[in-house]
């Protein structure tokens, strides 16, 4: 008796003569899979004319194909940056990315995020810091069966769980370069308490300038929290001091920006008055005058590659390929550093 209906997974397994869940990483294009074995299923895909069904496959794991981006970060440019790196990686896939904001000074975030992450029954969730420094929310995730990746500036996790970079190496070689072109005041502007990647950045920091011998008084380090604003009132604290920094690391580059201005507004010629160092190489980086010498941060890099942790992680064989879990920050060059009165 010929079959009637649409085909199956089933009849996909079976006559490609793969598991069931070999197909499934066919249909969600995932990395992790040989290429005759990819042009194989997709051959019988096309052949029988399947079409997948995630509201099927959705009810049959008891979980949505959604993944979740939770954060607490004041710089809109950073999540913006991670959200791309996550569609890119779920571009073609039969998954879809939900934003969820929290409050990690809440008495009541880790039940709030509970609540969430049952409720939406997410595939999987990257944490982005300052969350994703906090070993209670991994727990959570792990305690609910929620597939987790921790983004971090230092390892945070086992490789299956994180993405990290290499923050405080970036910082002590971006603030070597500074001590190269001859800088010694060199003020610095902090990220925000409670931050991980502030606290690797200040690291970096203080180790180039002790092993230059270089004194770090207390009057050339003024805290920010990464915004604008935040960068402007630092900056003018780093500048009244007597003699004043001929340089500024700044620990990203909206807070540099933020030194740019306060500089100008006091007739300060950039590079010539005071070198500036940035942190991330956002947009903002290249677009103010003059360009602004920066630490890359490839942060959308990482945030691909946790997404692609998260939807291969259904996987049982997943062995031909895995994704990095560390980064590395480089240094870009442009105009805003000089010699001292060059």
């Amino acid at each position: 008796m010929r079959k009637t209906g649409q085909p199956t997974i089933n009849d996909v397994a079976r006559i490609a003569g793969v598991s069931k869940k070999t197909v499934s990483r066919v249909i969600n294009r995932s990395p992790l899979l040989g290429d005759d074995t990819r042009k194989r299923v997709e051959q019988v895909i096309g052949d029988l004319g399947y079409i997948p069904n995630p509201q099927a496959r959705a009810l049959a794991l008891r979980r949505n194909f959604l993944i979740g981006l939770v954060h607490d970060n004041p710089n809109a440019q950073t999540v913006m940056n991670v959200q791309q790196g996550m569609l890119e990686a779920l571009h073609d896939t039969e998954f879809e990315m939900v934003v969820r904001p929290v409050d990690r000074g809440s008495a009541t975030m880790l039940e709030d995020l509970r609540h969430f992450l049952e409720r939406q029954r997410l595939f999987g969730v990257l944490l982005m810091p300052p969350i994703s420094e906090n070993d209670s929310v991994a727990k959570l995730c792990a305690d609910i069966g929620c597939r987790y990746v921790r983004m971090g500036s230092a390892v945070l996790d086992d490789p299956a769980h994180m993405v990290a970079s290499n923050d405080r190496e970036a910082v002590r070689g971006a603030t070597g370069y500074l001590i190269e072109q001859g800088h010694r005041r060199i003020g610095f502007v902090g990220g925000p308490h409670g931050f991980r990647s502030a606290r690797e950045r200040r690291a970096g920091f203080e180790e180039a300038l002790a092993a230059a011998g270089i004194a770090l008084p207390r009057s050339m380090i003024a805290d920010g929290n990464y915004t604008f604003d935040s960068g402007l009132v630092a900056a003018e604290r780093l500048l009244d001091v007597i003699p004043r920094p001929t340089a500024i690391f700044s620990s990203n580059d909206e807070m540099a920006a933020g030194v740019i201005h306060a500089a100008r507004q006091r007739g300060l010629d950039i590079p010539r008055d005071l070198s500036i160092i940035g942190f991330d190489d956002t947009p903002i980086a290249a677009h103010v005058w003059p360009p602004l010498t920066t630490v890359r941060w490839p942060i959308a890099s990482m945030a691909r590659s946790a997404a692609l942790k998260l939807i291969a992680g259904e996987e049982e064989d997943d062995t031909d390929v895995e994704e990095p879990s560390l980064f590395l920050s480089t240094l870009i060059r442009r105009a805003s550093v000089a010699a001292p009165g060059g």
